[in-house]
């Protein structure tokens, strides 16, 4: 199979070119990578499209402003990106780039690789460290990118590169949403996440771009917590990395689950990564809405449903897209439904039909959550109340399963054909009646059409639509 380099090679064989940054950085680690950095000197539209016709492959402009330029293979293989040479040749170029690691450059045409600021030496130390003392001042991302490459690679920022990182900090804000998304998303979603979030705290970078992180940071719980807000906040993330390591509390249903949430969502997540998006915010709203009730007891009413709305807030802030914000918010809003249930079981069909309708489209998603959420809970009589929650869970995530395996079922007796058997106009009230339709076929109240109809006329009452109950 062609490489990104292999098609450089021969189509910039006359044109001075470097491959250079992640690409040599990745291969000295061992790494495999699709993507390739290219900087060129002259033309780079003329290599763009050069580089694109000996690999048949697509290519576009990627920044008017910088003249960078990005070819990518038919089959999504590989991508190669095109930026032109700086003034003052390689070494000038490699002397404005974040990291050492970063910093190196290998002729595309052969030779060895040009290292001058000792970026294999870092590596070999699994060291970061900047290039030089402007690397923050010229882009502040960066301080969020070295969170990112220490997670992902392994590497300790050096004690000078931390400084200037948290001197960078606050300029953050001066940052596009995109960009800032772009870096948070790979830290989210690394293996060490817990100790990128750390890092990020240490370094400031946190309240810079996630204020309402650190607002949890001292807001105590009731009896049943054993942390504040915060830390409750870290441990359901970590009760999320166990469950992905360690379905088992899943029960039958592990596989399935784990099925579902390997699944593509949006933004390049997965269900399961968005997941860890919302155990992040999903107790967000708890600094507005804590209360001391009389007698002591405290409590956070409505947070779910604020902490909803300002989940949604913050990835509309990082421009992610509206389906990642529906669904983070979905799972602010639903976190607490399950528990309330546990106190009601057994539970009625209807009951069921009424969790799965409300938490819909995030039902399991949210299920999921619940019991991370519950293992991160930690205080009076945990133990009992873990059990209990884990055995409702359970119930329901096959419940929830078997809800999104059946997809939309056609109704027993369409709306309109409803509305002539009833002697009724269509309308809100008759949008209620289907849906109590609905919940009976759950339940298995009702199963043809007949029994439909005459469910609606009982369900009416004998003053039709002007008595109808909500279902």
């Amino acid at each position: 199979m062609t490489t990104a380099l292999d098609a450089a090679r021969a189509a910039l064989r006359d044109q001075p070119a470097w491959l250079v940054g992640g690409a040599i950085r990745d291969r000295l680690l061992g790494r495999e990578t699709d993507d390739v950095d290219l900087v060129v000197g002259g033309d780079v539209g003329r290599a763009a499209r050069r580089l694109a016709g000996h690999a048949r492959a697509a290519v576009f402009p990627l920044s008017e402003r910088f003249g960078a330029w990005r070819v990518v293979a038919r089959d999504h293989t590989w991508h190669a990106d095109l930026a032109p040479l700086a003034d003052g040749g390689i070494e000038a170029d490699l002397a404005r780039r974040d990291f050492t690691i970063n910093a190196m450059a290998e002729p595309v045409a052969g030779g060895d690789v040009l290292d001058p600021f000792g970026g294999q030496r870092d590596l070999a130390a699994a060291r970061l460290r900047m290039v030089g003392p402007e690397a923050f001042a010229d882009d502040p991302l960066r301080a969020l990118r070295l969170v990112r490459f220490a997670v992902e690679l392994g590497l300790a920022p050096d004690s000078g590169t931390e400084a200037a990182a948290r001197a960078a900090a606050p300029r953050l804000r001066e940052i596009s949403g995109e960009r800032v998304f772009a870096e948070l998303k790979r830290i989210v979603t690394a293996d060490a996440v817990l100790e990128g979030l750390g890092r990020m705290d240490a370094l400031g970078l946190t309240d810079a771009i996630l204020p309402e992180l650190t607002a949890l940071r001292g807001v105590e719980q009731g009896v049943y917590h054993h942390l504040d807000v915060l830390e409750h906040t870290r441990e359901a993330l970590a009760a999320v990395l166990e469950l992905e390591r360690d379905p088992s509390p899943f029960g039958p249903h592990a596989e399935a689950t784990m099925a579902l949430l390997a699944e593509p969502l949006a933004d390049e997540l997965t269900r399961g990564q968005a997941l860890r998006f919302g155990a992040l915010l999903h107790d967000v709203a708890k600094p507005l809405t804590r209360h001391v009730f009389p007698g002591g007891k405290v409590g956070f009413p409505g947070h779910d449903a604020q902490g909803a709305e300002i989940a949604r807030d913050v990835l509309a802030r990082l421009r992610a897209s509206e389906k990642l914000r529906a669904h983070v918010a979905g799972l602010a809003r639903h976190h607490l439904r399950l528990g309330f249930l546990v106190h009601e079981r057994p539970l009625s069909r209807r009951a069921i039909y009424a969790y799965l309708r409300t938490c819909e489209p995030v039902e399991v998603d949210v299920t999921v959550l619940s019991i991370a959420d519950r293992l991160a809970t930690r205080g009076r009589r945990a133990d009992e109340a873990i059990a209990k929650h884990l055995e409702l869970a359970q119930e329901l995530l096959g419940e929830a399963l078997a809800f999104r395996a059946a997809g939309p079922r056609s109704p027993l007796v369409r709306g309109d054909e409803l509305a002539r058997a009833l002697g009724v106009l269509p309308g809100p009230a008759l949008g209620r009646v289907l849906e109590e339709l609905d919940a009976a076929r759950f339940a298995g109240e009702i199963s043809t059409r007949e029994e439909a109809i005459a469910h609606a006329r009982g369900f009416l009452g004998p003053r039709g639509l002007d008595t109808t109950p909500t279902v």
